[in-house]
């Protein structure tokens, strides 16, 4: 989210009481259309919310556009309570449908009509390209619109007055993510997860019984999930839109899927984009991949063709917190409009929220389908966004091994340790993967360090296996959807034993390390970068990759592992709010990890909608309790045994010495006097554990990659050189809408802090008033001595 929406919800702080300085209110319409998307009723749910707290009203639309022309029950006032515990519900419950008559002139004057009826003056609508532009037509035609329902005698002139101008915002849903000017719409990783867990699943099947299979995804003109999906499970061959195979595609992939049988490969997994085809626009099914694998291959083949699970169930954390994100900043849009303001679209470049304007998405967006139409392959790859292009060339860079073209001279090549520090984190081993099969490719020699720092020192020598082993691709091959670390991770710092460090690096001839890990990772470059003075082992190209569920690592926005984490941390918090719920008057009060950042508790709570979020920056303070308390009193007392009453408040373990979760958890009950249960709830090292996320998984590739391309660049280079570059120990990281690699000396000089392990500045800390902003939580500030009783 940009600063500028974080600045603006801080000062709007103070829930459903904080009021917009319009005398009149405005009147929002929010609906839904298209096909439905996870994500969609957490987008519903901000905007009602958000708007509320603005000093709006909001108006449901039901059933997309045929609720606009029908009018009557289809158009209804939402308020607060309505869309509570509608983020972990998945489809979008104020419906969508088709509406021909929508299309027409005088479906479109019912709509004005039903608008003005009702004073809508603002729609913000939740769509895939073609919802979106009927949106953006409808506000070009609106003054026209009116005009004609006047002149009809419908309206009268004072009827129209105040609604001579619609200001239009758009929300992308959609689980293809063909939308161009966003790196991702609500809805696609949920997509992309459901995939995931079902290839998954598969892929254990058919290791078993060596078999091959061939999976058919949704995606008729954008081949994000196909590709997302094979780079998440390490398929052998994809087959997209963008970027069809060439003529000899059946040899190329029988090719390749030989060689990696070859290499002792027990399962194979081709993927097929719906929409996919060759070089001429002749369709490939999955049945003519079947064939080729069974008839030229001898493989035992199976067609899965995975349909409409693609786009069910709940939304995954990601998901959530995107739709909240963008729900927030169509409201501020709506209000910052004016009106020659051209309908936006809010969208998200890499970790930024931000606005672009909608017709010249979706003309963009057409423009993909054009040039594929047009056999002009190179154009429609470079219209999607440059993350997509990159990950397509990840995607190749990580399957092919044994690329001729990509193979350096043998001069050029270099030995490249890798090594996992801190406490495990899911994507981990997706890194070590990819940064192994970059390696590989362009011909260098990849060594895994095991066990951290202590295990190089004390175990390098170990007879038969030493702790510092050349990778192999087969042993790796299996590892993307690991959770944990494969090769073993360890707190320790290489300033346990600095001298033996330095010598276990000129023993094994390492020309770069590459760190994988959390703070000790950062701590352990910092360590090595100041003792190069000293020791010349340590006169070569290093840099971390930020992986920890903590997202405390400076220099980033993003740590691989914290979608894992905040994934496993909503499943457990939507059991214990059915929990909850189910009793009608109970509160829980759920610890999460994260150190002594709130970065987890925060992004946590934003994604289950939690009325409370306790976090260490802020601490926890006895007014700030009474406050809550005096909150939930109020809260329960208008329930009146409505369903999903149950409420949850998020607590970094590390946010008080004194208050902690249990404590804070009996102090509620003490001063619920009956009227509401109180419980205490650890997930523990739940957060830490299971297989990662999609989303962790493909920025693990993506960045692996991307440091080993760094540490190439260094390639040449003597000692001396090496270490007058400031980015010779450096740390990748998401800053906004970029990749950047950060100085470690700039970065543990001015950006941390070491005290609490946690960089100075932290991007998410302003959405903690969002989070307040949604659940109705009173700025305990304002909340006076008296009120306490």
């Amino acid at each position: 989210m940009n600063s500028a929406t974080v600045r603006r919800l801080s000062m709007a702080h103070g829930g459903s009481q904080s009021l917009s300085d319009n005398s009149k209110k405005r009147r929002i319409g929010v609906m839904t259309s298209g096909g439905d998307a996870p994500g969609m009723n957490g987008a519903v749910r901000a905007v009602v919310r958000m708007a509320i707290a603005k000093g709006c009203e909001v108006y449901g639309i039901y059933e997309g556009y045929e609720g606009l022309v029908q009018g009557g029950d289809l158009i209804k006032e939402m308020h607060w309570d309505d869309v509570r515990g509608w983020l972990s519900e998945g489809g979008t419950l104020i419906g969508t449908a088709r509406c021909k008559s929508f299309t027409t002139r005088e479906g479109r004057l019912k709509a004005t009509l039903h608008m003005v009826q009702n004073g809508i003056d603002a729609l913000i609508i939740c769509g895939g390209d073609g919802s979106l532009t009927g949106a953006d037509i409808f506000r070009s035609e609106w003054p026209g619109l009116t005009q004609e329902l006047v002149d009809q005698g419908r309206l009268t002139v004072e009827d129209v007055a105040p609604f001579r101008h619609l200001n239009v915002v758009g929300l992308v849903g959609s689980i293809d993510n063909d939308m161009s000017s966003t790196d991702a719409t609500i809805g696609c990783y949920s997509s992309l997860a459901r995939i995931c867990q079902s290839v998954d699943f598969i892929d254990a099947t058919a290791a078993s019984h060596s078999r091959a299979f061939v999976i058919e995804v949704m995606g008729r003109h954008c081949g994000w999930l196909a590709l997302m999906a094979g780079l998440s499970t390490g398929a052998d061959f994809v087959f997209i839109p963008e970027s069809p195979p060439g003529d000899n595609w059946k040899q190329d992939m029988c090719a390749i899927v030989k060689k990696h049988r070859g290499l002792g490969k027990r399962k194979t997994i081709v993927i097929v984009a719906e929409g996919a085809h060759d070089s001429h626009l002749n369709k490939i099914e999955p049945i003519q991949v079947k064939d080729l694998l069974s008839d030229k291959l001898g493989l035992d083949t199976r067609i899965t063709t995975l349909g409409h699970v693609q786009r069910g169930g709940t939304a995954c954390a990601y998901d959530r917190m995107l739709s909240t994100l963008q729900g927030v900043e169509a409201v501020e849009a709506v209000l910052d409009a004016t009106p020659d303001t051209p309908s936006p679209i809010i969208s998200i470049i890499e970790n930024k929220i931000t606005r672009k304007p909608l017709m010249q998405a979706v003309k963009l967006t057409h423009s993909v389908a054009e040039a594929i139409e047009a056999k002009n392959f190179n154009k429609a790859m470079s219209l999607r966004d440059a993350e997509f292009a990159e990950y397509y060339r990840c995607y190749i860079t990580t399957t092919a091994t044994d690329a001729p073209e990509m193979l350096l001279p043998e001069t050029k090549r270099m030995r490249i340790a890798i090594v996992h520090v801190g406490a495990p984190a899911g994507g981990m081993n997706a890194a070590t993967r990819a940064a192994v099969a970059y390696c590989l490719t362009r011909g260098h020699t990849p060594l895994a360090i095991h066990n951290g720092f202590p295990g190089l020192c004390r175990h390098h020598d170990d007879k038969p296996l030493g702790s510092v082993r050349e990778f192999r691709w087969l042993e790796v091959d299996s590892w993307v959807s690991k959770g944990g670390s494969e090769i073993g991770t360890n707190r320790g710092l290489p300033s346990e034993d600095i001298a033996k460090t330095a010598e276990c690096f000129e023993l094994y001839k390492f020309d770069a390390l590459f760190f994988i890990g959390g703070f000790e990772a950062f701590a352990s470059l910092s360590e090595l970068r100041k003792a190069r003075t000293e020791y010349p082992a340590f006169r070569i190209p290093m840099v971390v990759l930020p992986a920890t569920i903590s997202n405390n690592v400076p220099g980033t926005e993003f740590s691989i592992g914290s979608d894992t984490c905040l994934n496993a941390l909503i499943d457990y918090c939507d059991a214990i709010r059915q929990s909850a719920s189910a009793s009608r008057r109970r509160v829980f009060v759920v610890e999460t990890q994260g150190g002594r950042s709130g970065y987890v508790a925060t992004l946590g709570g934003l994604s289950i909608g939690a009325l409370a979020v306790y976090t260490p920056e802020e601490g926890i303070k006895i007014d700030m309790l009474a406050c809550d308390i005096k909150h939930l009193r109020e809260s329960f007392a208008k329930d009146h045994g409505q369903n999903r009453a149950g409420k949850l408040i998020l607590n970094n373990g590390n946010s008080s010495k004194t208050y902690t979760t249990e404590l804070i958890a009996k102090m509620i009950m003490e001063e619920a006097n009956g009227r509401f249960e109180s419980r205490h709830a650890v997930p523990g090292h739940v957060q830490q554990g299971g297989t990662p996320s999609p989303m962790d998984r493909v920025r693990a590739a993506r960045l692996a990659v991307r440091c080993i391309q760094h540490i190439e660049s260094f390639q040449g280079s003597s000692a001396d050189e090496t270490c007058l570059s400031p980015l010779s120990a450096s740390v990748i990281g998401i800053q906004g809408a970029s990749v950047v690699l950060s100085p470690m000396e700039r970065l543990e000089a001015e950006e941390t802090n070491w005290k609490e392990r946690r960089p100075k500045h932290e991007f998410w800390t302003g959405l903690k008033s969002v989070v307040d902003i949604l659940s109705g939580r009173p700025d305990y500030k304002n909340f006076s001595a008296a009120e306490r009783v």
